[in-house]
């Protein structure tokens, strides 16, 4: 029975993890400050589906880098770290940039140096960001109606494009991105990189400057104003969050080949929506109305669009996504209308 560490595992993808690896009988570690809003109703459900004695619940920081690694030997063994802990906002970066490089950079030099100390050294899975390819200025885009648009890219943007972090957020997340590659290459640990691009589903938490999918939902159906910042347009290719758990299982159970390696983890070229142009009116479908918003300057670091391509994950995990853009928006949008209490008015 695989142990499975996850720092960050109260938070919306970690506890999602959680859930179907006990679901399954794994031992699972939940390893988490629970400073975030939601982390401590998330530990609640997680016992409630699985009883209050079915996971290891510590609630430390990996900030604190000998907590950490008593933790990991604490543990009867880890087979598997699911690195998610960290701070997930630009906007919040670009206000307290060294509370960002903390929680993310060292945070993550800290959950390797503990990976490295173990004999035998677990696979460590890292979720890093599409952010690391900054503002991708050479790129060249085209604006269409309801939508931006990459002239020369139609299958996305693979790993071979330039990294170019662009925010104090790209640039701690980069950092370790590639202090996690460059520990394969290293000290030959089995550790793989996860780019991701836009997740969301159910128990996402979503605020204005992170989680947009889920934000939107949550501000139209509590009564909450939305502000857009851009012209709506700009483009993201989201990626439901079970689908996002089937890349992390392929990624463990093809190790062999995925240790050492990057890869694009998002909905791809054939799950992308434009952030209001083209989200608003399925939002307005499921609410059977017109939603007003407001419309503000861009934000530092929002990329006009943001595609990934696939293909790699594809070939080398066999993995793709299962959860089509329409499903995944009613089956987060079903979520919050059972679970309005979560978030007020």
């Amino acid at each position: 029975m695989p142990h499975y560490f996850i720092t960050g595992g109260a938070g919306f993808i970690g506890c999602n993890y959680a859930h179907r690896l006990l679901g399954r009988g794994e031992r699972v570690t939940v390893y988490d400050n629970l400073s975030r809003r939601g982390t401590e109703t998330n530990v609640a459900w997680l016992r409630e589906q699985h009883g209050p004695d079915a996971f290891r619940l510590l609630i430390k920081d990996v900030r604190d880098a000998g907590a950490l690694l008593e933790a990991m030997r604490g543990g009867r063994g880890v087979d598997v770290v699911v690195h998610l802990a960290g701070q997930t906002a630009v906007t919040t970066s670009v206000q307290d940039p060294r509370a960002d490089f903390e929680a993310n950079a060292l945070g993550t030099f800290n959950v390797l140096e503990a990976v490295r100390r173990l004999d035998p050294a677990p696979t460590l899975l890292y979720a890093s960001t599409n952010k690391v390819y900054g503002g991708m200025e050479d790129v060249l885009v085209v604006e269409e109606e309801t939508q931006y648009a990459y002239r020369d890219f139609p299958r996305g943007i693979s790993e071979d494009q330039p990294l170019d972090f662009h925010s104090p957020y790209g640039c701690s997340k980069g950092a370790g991105d590639q202090y996690v590659r460059d520990y394969a290459r290293i000290y030959g640990l089995p550790t793989v990189v996860l780019r991701q691009s836009c997740i969301y589903g159910p128990r996402q938490m979503g605020v204005e400057d992170q989680g947009w999918v889920a934000w939107f939902i949550i501000a139209a159906i509590t009564g909450k104003p939305i502000t857009i910042y851009g012209d709506g347009k700009q483009v993201r290719d989201v990626l439901f969050v079970d689908d996002l758990l089937d890349v992390y299982d392929a990624a463990v159970s093809h190790i062999d080949a995925a240790a050492g390696q990057v890869f694009n983890v998002g909905g791809g070229p054939e799950n992308t929506m434009s952030v209001w142009a083209e989200f608003g009116p399925i939002l307005e479908r499921l609410m059977g109305r017109s939603i007003p918003v407001d419309y503000s300057d861009w934000r530092p670091g929002d990329q006009r669009i943001y595609v990934s391509d696939i293909r790699k994950a594809g070939a080398m995990l066999g993995w793709r996504p299962q959860v089509g853009v329409e499903e995944g928006v009613a089956r987060l949008y079903q979520w919050v209308v059972g679970h309005k209490e979560l978030f007020g008015r």
